[in-house]
């Protein structure tokens, strides 16, 4: 089964590539059943909302704001940067690699 990248978006790709090394069964069987895209669809939407939802919070609650954006652009960045890459660690820990 070839997997479109497109269908199932970079988490589900990521995860699919983690079952594929840690639990190479589930996706045999998923497989099988016809439920593995579905699945890897759901994950990459569920990983997006969290990683979304934890950029929102970060930001609001480290007073990273449109008007920072526009005082210090470089600053805002590299604050919004360091925000992504933390929420996208605990999206990785949490969802994709579990």
């Amino acid at each position: 089964m070839n997997l479109n990248i497109g269908n199932i978006g970079v988490y589900g790709f990521r995860h699919y590539e983690h079952l594929e090394q840690n639990k190479p069964i589930t996706i045999s069987v998923m497989r099988l059943n016809g439920t593995l895209e579905k699945y890897l669809t759901e994950v990459n939407r569920e990983a997006t909302e969290m990683l979304e939802t934890l950029v929102r919070q970060y930001a609001k609650e480290e007073g990273v704001t449109e008007a920072l954006k526009r005082m210090d652009q470089l600053g805002w960045v590299r604050q919004m940067n360091n925000i992504r890459n933390r929420a996208e660690e605990i999206v990785l820990n949490e969802i994709i690699y579990k």
